[in-house]
This record gives structure tokens, C-alpha cells and sequence, in this order.
């Protein structure tokens, strides 16, 4: 199982406990810079700037997904039962709430197809992130970024 393997990983390999360790911590590091980020932002006025904030958003969105993705990846308890409760909260998006909640499920309940899928998909979204990143600076690129002088950083 994927618990037995970082189990494995901590107790077994060569300074593994330091590895992943240093993917958790580096991944809350991460997380307190884009809330800085996205708190400066907010600070300057950048939210006038629609584009720009509005991919920034998705962006934001993007990245909490994956890092709840590979929350649930070592699938012990705490990750099966965060795995139920936060996928449950799509049930509540009107219409296709619960038929979302059973395709990323793969089925009725959380179950073995679910880590899969998680898996698959946190491969696939460091992708998409990237893609998004890209457009972000171009449209900061054509918008220029605030600064606390309030002047035009483009001069």
C-alpha cells in the first residue's frame, strides 16, 4: 500500500524521514509565500486588474488542489477520511454535484480507484499550474504590477 511505501521511505532509506519531511515543510513554505503573495496583492489593489487576478485565483485554486491531492496520496486514516469529507463538499454544486463526487471516487465511496485517480491527476495538474503561471505573467506583463509608490511600473 501507499502507507506501507512512505513508511518505508521514513524508516528504511538513507535520510528518507529528511526527504519527506522537506517535501512536507517545503510544501507549507510554499503555501505561506502564495498567501503573501495573494495578501499583497490585495493590499496594492491588484484585484483591479481583472485578468491578471482572475488567473491568479485559478492558479490559487490549482495549486490547493494538487496539495490535496498529495495529502490523500500515503492513504492512511487521515488521508481516507479527508479524501471523504472535502470531495463530499462537491456534492453540494447543484446538478452534477454528485456525479462528480462518484467520477473522482471511481465509484460509490472512496475506495482503491481513488488514490489512482488522485495520483493521475496530481500528475497531470504541476502541468496545467505551469501553463498557468506563464499566463499569469503575461497578462502581469501587459498590466504592469502595483508597488506601494502607486506609480506606473511600466515608465
Amino acid at each position: 500500500t501507499a502507507f506501507s511505501s512512505v513508511t518505508h521511505i521514513c524508516r528504511d532509506v538513507n535520510y528518507g524521514w529528511l526527504i519527506r519531511y522537506l517535501h512536507a515543510n517545503g510544501a507549507s513554505m510554499f503555501f505561506i509565500c502564495l498567501f503573501m503573495h495573494v495578501g499583497r496583492g490585495m493590499y496594492y489593489g491588484s484585484y483591479t486588474f481583472l485578468e491578471t487576478w482572475n488567473i491568479g485565483v485559478i492558479l490559487l485554486f490549482a495549486v490547493m488542489a494538487t496539495a490535496f491531492m498529495g495529502y490523500v496520496l500515503p492513504w492512511g486514516q487521515m488521508s481516507f477520511w479527508g479524501a471523504t469529507v472535502i470531495t463530499n463538499l462537491l456534492s453540494a454544486i447543484p446538478y452534477i454535484g454528485s456525479t462528480l463526487v462518484e467520477w473522482i471516487w471511481g465509484g460509490f465511496s472512496v475506495d482503491k480507484a481513488t488514490p489512482t485517480r488522485f495520483f493521475a491527476i496530481q500528475f497531470i495538474f504541476p502541468f496545467i499550474i505551469t501553463a498557468l503561471v506563464i499566463v499569469h505573467l503575461l497578462f502581469l506583463h501587459e498590466t504592469g504590477s502595483n508597488n506601494p509608490t502607486g506609480l506606473n511600473s511600466d515608465a
